[in-house]
């Protein structure tokens, strides 16, 4: 337990740039102000990556791309993704996360211009695995970045407001794209999103600004706390660094980043495929199967935001983060699987697109929680790094669901068919994935193992 010790006034001007010694308000502030942009910087990610589900109907007609071609170009924003996180893993805990983030939105801004100035398959191609170059390193140095502006006891809820941002994108953003498509055609909404990053881009280079909250022991300083002398030895192991391997190795990192795999495969599976799914076999139009896909992200943003809030909720009780971070992370996969396996086998429409909210929704979800379990196997000094190769693998499930749910509905008797055997499949993994997190996440017993808690 701290020690709190008598609270020393900070005079800011003696170095008004420096948020360690700003009072604790104006900190505050800032970082949530740095937390909202952060979140629009995600939902423009995101409306990236769901513009192609979007505009699946009209692109595929025009271009005269089959369903398998369409899954193969729904893969191709992640060929790069997972290659250009481990490229920014050694950088990540070197260079300012400002910079980074504003050269990853300049070449998401870029990478849409190929689409509308050419318009064929080939520039669609070039286009997405640009897209995907840029955006591989965006989710784990938004969490770095968010970390850095709050102690680690209020981090979650904040972190989970910024990956939000999965989903919001999708409500947002989704009936815009959506009545662009059919009021304009489908190249404009390209130009739109090309044109939002320009302007985010701006705005943040005035605006974006790192954190003071580089390791533990700086938290303590900053936050004008002593630790125990019974804390400084756990002091020493939490800041020790560890290998990156060892880590990896945990249980807990297997389970949580395959949970999240699998989440990211799931939503992924909505975001290429729904809008086609609710236009082609339930015959809706496009503009309203491109609305209608809001409804999970609707339901994922609340879910991500307030799962986070009940595991800080949990952990400021005392419950050990096994149960307030793993157990919830278990719980939002398997309930996620229910969703989608529940909705394929259901008769009714209506109630099939409820429990699709729920599925495919909750499925963002296990993102920020996994973040926060992964962010228990290493150091402060390594979470950036270690949260760059943590992505890079659990993305991954966004290179292979487009792919394999193209195949699948292109070799099936009837799109029905093959729509039915991909979700059966998606809910099936999930399901599995949560009953095994919920059982084996384990981070006291890990962090023991690494000697981060002695």
């Amino acid at each position: 337990m701290a020690i709190h010790a008598p609270q020393q006034a900070r005079e800011t001007a003696a170095d008004p740039a420096d948020p360690a010694l700003w009072d604790a308000r104006r900190r505050s502030r800032r970082g949530w102000t740095i937390t909202g942009f952060l979140l629009v910087l995600m939902m423009i990610s995101w409306a990236d990556k769901a513009i192609l589900g979007i505009v699946a109907v009209p692109l595929m007609r025009d271009l005269g791309i089959s369903p398998g071609t369409f899954g193969l170009l729904g893969s191709a924003v992640f060929i790069l993704f997972g290659v250009a996180q481990l490229a920014a893993a050694p950088i990540a805990n070197r260079v300012s996360s400002k910079w980074i983030l504003l050269a990853l939105c300049l070449v998401w801004s870029i990478a849409q211009v190929p689409i509308f100035v050419f318009a064929t398959l080939p520039a669609l191609w070039f286009s997405r695995v640009l897209l995907g170059a840029g955006e591989g390193p965006l989710a784990p140095i938004t969490m770095h970045a968010v970390y850095k502006w709050f102690p680690s006891a209020k981090g979650a809820t904040p972190a989970a407001v910024a990956s939000s941002g999965v989903t919001l994108g999708i409500v947002v953003f989704a009936p815009v794209l959506a009545w662009i498509t059919a009021e304009f055609g489908w190249k404009a909404t390209f130009i739109f999103l090309a044109l939002i990053g320009v302007a985010w881009a701006a705005v943040w280079f005035f605006v974006g600004k790192e954190g003071p909250y580089t390791s533990i022991r700086e938290e303590h300083r900053i936050e004008g706390t002593t630790p125990a002398p019974a804390e400084e030895h756990a002091l020493s192991a939490a800041d020790h660094r560890v290998s990156y391997w060892r880590s990896i190795a945990t249980p807990s990192w297997v389970l949580s980043v395959l949970a999240a795999f699998l989440g990211y495969w799931t939503f992924t599976v909505a975001m290429t495929w729904l809008p086609a799914y609710f236009e082609n076999v339930m015959g809706l139009g496009t503009q309203q199967a491109g609305s209608l896909i809001a409804l999970p992200a609707i339901w994922g943003a609340a879910a991500t935001v307030g799962l986070s809030w009940l595991t800080e909720r949990l952990a400021r009780r005392g419950m050990p983060s096994r149960y307030s971070r793993g157990v919830v992370l278990g719980s939002a996969a398997l309930f996620s699987g229910a969703m989608v396996l529940a909705g394929t086998m259901a008769a009714q429409p209506v109630l099939a697109i409820v429990c699709f909210m729920f599925g495919f929704g909750t499925a963002p979800a296990t993102f920020a929680l996994t973040y926060l379990v992964v962010a228990e196997t290493t150091t402060i000094g390594q979470r950036g790094a270690m949260l760059q190769y943590s992505n890079a693998v659990l993305s991954s499930g966004g290179l292979l669901a487009p792919a394999i749910v193209g195949m699948l509905v292109g070799s099936a008797s009837s799109a029905a068919a093959g729509y039915e055997n991909a979700f059966l499949l998606t809910g099936a993994m999930m399901l599995g994935i949560g009953i095994l997190s919920v059982l084996f996440i384990n981070q006291q017993r890990d962090r023991k193992r690494l000697g981060l808690d002695l």
